[in-house]
């Protein structure tokens, strides 16, 4: 089999009194990312990911934050264009991998959901989706507060 491995980051800007998305899921907060989009570091590090497996290009050539048709999107949608030129490409998804790395909220009653949420888009298993969160420990901008990052790891094979 043709198995291959991709790797995905993103990193947004936190600002006071916007909405705050993760991995599909409205998390509340007082802080919300800020994007082009609705900012979900989590589901575009997986598109990343997903993307790199495959030889193909990055989001932002699929989905330029220049262009109105992506003004305020939502990500879910995103993946879901990704998750279907993977398909049409021959692929299928193994398992994804992913780290958010954040100060707050705490995401862990978030977690089921959002793993669910991915799963449904990409047609697998919840149990192939992991979903992590860590701190930088008050370190650098993560620990200051003024944005987050998600890491992600995708594993796809051909079909």
């Amino acid at each position: 089999m043709d198995f291959r491995v991709g790797f995905g980051y993103d990193v947004h800007r936190l600002e006071d009194g916007i909405p705050l998305w993760l991995g599909g899921v409205r998390i509340e907060s007082y802080k919300g990312a800020v994007g082009h989009s609705d900012a979900d570091v989590l589901l575009h590090a997986i598109c990343d990911a997903l993307l790199g497996a495959a030889g193909l290009k990055d989001i932002g050539y699929y989905f330029p934050d220049t262009s109105a048709e992506f003004k305020g999107i939502d990500s879910k949608i995103l993946l879901e264009r990704v998750v279907r030129l993977l398909h049409s490409e021959g692929f299928g998804i193994g398992n994804i991998d992913s780290t958010l790395a954040l100060e707050r909220p705490k995401i862990k009653d978030y977690i089921d959901e959002m793993k669910t949420t991915i799963a449904s888009i990409c047609d697998i298993d919840p149990g192939r989706v992991s979903i992590k969160a860590t701190t930088s420990e008050k370190l650098g901008f993560v620990g200051r507060q003024e944005g987050l990052c998600a890491y992600a790891v995708a594993l796809i094979q051909k079909t």
